[in-house]
């Protein structure tokens, strides 16, 4: 009986113990509860909202107001969105907001009171602008003019879609011009594409569409050649400049229409020299110890085998007191006697090397078996290794720095293969 009692005492206490436990981790987290949701008003602030739509829109006015020292940083009131209203020539302007809700920006000084209120997150709208266009403005001295075309190929069909949309500031034989346009697929000279005449115009405007048809293996070896005349009254063509376009994969690349400008250039009309002659550009950028090259086209080659299974390239070498120091080649164009290439290459030349430095652009033709056969060669560098037009391209090149210079040269027979 006495051990009954015992247990019943127990439990009674251990319950009421077990309670005490409850009611204060309850009364804990209700005083934490309590605390999230009540703050101590900061000194200096007013309660009143009018009050402080007041001092916001004093604020917003460009009066500088010092924060309470107890709060390290004031949070600048955001601002409603403004319109945007388009207008002509590609500009846009904003419309005129609330004099209170926009202020005009002060500068920050350069004190050192960090208490000073300034306005932050507004829009610089000049970062928002259309990029200006200078390709219709800009022609460089001694232009004969410019073409703007469109290329597409179409890989399922196999068709290559040209556009010409215009030419501007074109040089005719008078104050008249009266331009077309006539497009080649090179090396296919004898086929033809040809644009309307625009009459008593320098700056047509032609919006033509032409086709080509053309494999996909082959397009890459295409080039397009877009040639200006100005028909005279006589219905006589007087070439007035071309351009040439090779269809890069770059250019062909992802379905889709490529709009393009080129500045026209002047037909070589000197006969091609006995083994063929090499366009190619140089310059020297003395800041960076760049020397570029720009291997552009060659003309009149002689060709040893049948055009269809053969392929040129040109082979750029930078040479130092004839050692080699480096090559790179162009990309192979198949069967073509006046290939176009518009490759660029770059090498690493101290200044101090250029007196020493030479370079050899080696034309070179390749048939099945990978046999390659020299058909020419280039040496352009000072007075130890060049004469004539090629050490007068050197020095050129050297004495308009950081400027390309374009010559044509003719090409020689050496004894290497």
């Amino acid at each position: 009986m006495a051990e009954q009692v015992a247990l019943v005492i127990g439990g009674t206490l251990g319950g009421l113990l077990l309670l005490l436990l409850l009611i204060w981790v309850s009364c804990c987290l209700w005083k934490r509860l309590c605390a999230k949701f009540t703050y101590e008003e900061l000194p200096g602030t007013t309660a009143a909202s009018s009050l402080q739509e007041d001092k916001l829109c004093r604020l917003h006015a460009g009066t500088q107001t010092s924060r309470p020292p107890g709060v390290p940083f004031v949070v600048p009131p955001s601002f409603q969105s403004r319109d945007w209203v388009p207008l002509h020539s590609r500009e846009w302007a904003q419309a005129p907001p609330d004099p209170c809700l926009a202020p005009k920006l002060q500068p920050h000084s350069t004190g050192s009171n960090r208490g000073d209120a300034c306005v932050v997150g507004t829009i610089n709208p000049e970062l928002y602008k259309f990029p200006e266009d200078k390709s219709e403005t800009d022609f460089p001295e001694g232009c004969l003019g410019r073409l703007w075309f469109s290329v597409e190929y179409q890989q399922e069909a196999e068709r290559l879609l040209v556009g010409l949309i215009k030419a501007q500031h074109l040089q005719g034989p008078s104050e008249t011009c009266s331009p077309l346009v006539k497009l080649h697929l090179l090396p296919d000279e004898r086929r033809f594409l040809q644009s309307k005449t625009k009459r008593k115009t320098a700056n047509p405007q032609f919006d033509e569409h032409f086709i080509f048809q053309v494999s996909g293996k082959s397009i890459t070896q295409r080039v397009l050649r877009f040639s200006v005349y100005h028909v005279d009254r006589q219905r006589k063509h007087q070439l007035l400049g071309q351009v040439l376009f090779p269809l890069k994969n770059e250019t062909l690349a992802g379905d889709c229409r490529h709009i393009i400008w080129r500045d026209l250039e002047a037909e070589n009309l000197e006969p091609p020299s006995e083994f063929g002659d090499l366009q190619f550009c140089l310059s020297y950028n003395d800041c960076l110890s760049r020397l570029t090259v720009v291997v552009l086209r060659a003309k009149g080659l002689q060709l040893q085998e049948d055009r269809s299974f053969v392929s040129v390239f040109v082979k750029v070498s930078l040479m130092n007191h004839n050692k080699f120091v480096k090559c790179k080649k162009t990309s192979a164009v198949l069967g073509s006697a006046n290939p176009v290439y518009s490759e660029t290459f770059s090498f690493k030349a101290d200044p101090t090397e250029l007196d020493t430095a030479s370079l050899s652009l080696t034309v070179l033709q390749s048939t099945e078996g990978d046999k390659t056969h020299q058909l020419g060669r280039v040496v352009v560098g000072p007075y130890m290794y060049a004469r004539g037009k090629e050490l007068e391209h050197w020095d050129e090149m050297l004495s308009k720095p950081k400027e390309l210079v374009k010559r044509w040269h003719a090409l020689c027979r050496t004894t290497e293969s």
